[in-house]
């Protein structure tokens, strides 16, 4: 099973009508959170993250799939259905990067066609931008997604972002079907390989892979770990034990200040924690984490003291009752939307 896990931004951002001068394909607004992106219908998409989010962005084009997986920090901001080229027309493979972004382009090529929202990724022609979704590869070349999403990734990817484009057998299974936590390294493209930890190992801790930036976690539950990203790239992870865990998906940001029972933690000072509201579970949006539910959770005392260092205001970890190994695809997804409130 896996999960859409989106980072930073409290209140959610359903999709907004687009401009009436825009041609609209697809949905006008995102699908419900727990739909699996398998699931998804042509022009159907997901998407929780605000353009204001720190971190950075990459995109994964899955040719196998004809979905495009959106990530922030190392966590899952959205997924759309795409339509990618048709035969004679292939979209080609590779890593690439956002050469041009042109919000009202015309194709000079194809009889001034309308490309909303375009971000280019090579010079003769390859580009993501809103186009026709009949739920099958019909373009040109380019990738098309629906105009709402289109507009959502506009505002929030920047020039040089990492877009991978991949499909069975010309890449690996975590970058064809991808999971939760971010697959590939978004400052080259590469595949991420790391190995677990080793029998009798507690945890791992490498800050200096990406030493300055926002830091998210996830937390899972079945696989007994919480893995902790820095500007998307994986600096630590420890093993945890969750003692009547919550079921399903839930999704914490630090908040101002420190929980008051300090000295149950043997003198280590926890940040006070607020509960986001997930699509469908508003109701759990700006609950204040009470210390029963934060001592659920028993992580190596050494761990803490690396980690606790690094969290500020807007610092945001996901816990879930589902496996966020490479292995686990498909199931459910459910989208996170994690503005701090007031923070």
């Amino acid at each position: 099973m896996k999960r859409v896990l989106l980072t930073m931004a409290l209140s959610l951002s359903l999709a907004s009508t687009a401009t009436a001068a825009v041609p609209v394909w697809g949905a006008k607004q995102s699908s419900a959170a727990d739909v699996p992106p398998s699931q998804l219908k042509p022009g159907e998409w997901i998407w929780g993250g605000r353009d204001a989010s720190p971190g950075p962005m990459a995109v994964i084009v899955s040719l196998t799939e004809q979905r495009a997986y959106a990530y922030r920090n190392g966590i899952l901001i959205g997924v759309s259905t795409v339509s990618t080229g048709k035969k004679g027309y292939e979209t080609p493979t590779g890593v690439f990067t956002i050469l041009q972004k042109d919000k009202d382009h015309h194709s000079k090529k194809y009889d001034n066609a309308p490309m909303p929202y375009q971000e280019r990724l090579t010079w003769d022609g390859v580009a993501l931008h809103a186009g026709g979704l009949p739920g099958y590869p019909e373009s040109h070349g380019c990738v098309h997604l629906p105009t709402e999403f289109a507009r959502l990734l506009f505002e929030s990817t920047n020039m040089g972002m990492t877009v991978v484009v991949a499909k069975e057998g010309t890449a690996p299974v975590t970058v064809v079907h991808p999971s939760a936590v971010i697959p590939i390294d978004p400052r080259n493209g590469a595949d991420l390989d790391l190995p677990p930890l080793a029998e009798g190992e507690p945890y791992r801790w490498n800050p200096d892979a990406s030493p300055t930036g926002p830091i998210s976690m996830v937390l899972s539950v079945p696989d007994g770990r919480v893995v902790v990203f820095r500007n998307g790239i994986e600096i630590g992870r420890s093993r945890v034990e969750v003692n009547d865990p919550l079921t399903g998906t839930h999704a914490f940001i630090v908040g101002q200040g420190y929980m008051a029972d300090t000295p149950s933690r043997a003198g280590l000072r926890m940040p006070n924690w607020i509960t986001i509201g997930i699509p469908g579970h508003g109701d759990e949006a700006g609950k204040v984490v009470d210390d029963a539910l934060a001592d659920r959770v028993a992580v190596p005392r050494e761990f803490m003291e690396k980690l606790l260092p690094l969290l500020t205001p807007g610092s945001v970890l996901l816990a879930t009752d589902e496996s966020v190994s490479p292995a686990s695809t498909g199931g459910k997804v459910e989208v996170i939307d994690s503005n701090p409130p007031g923070v």
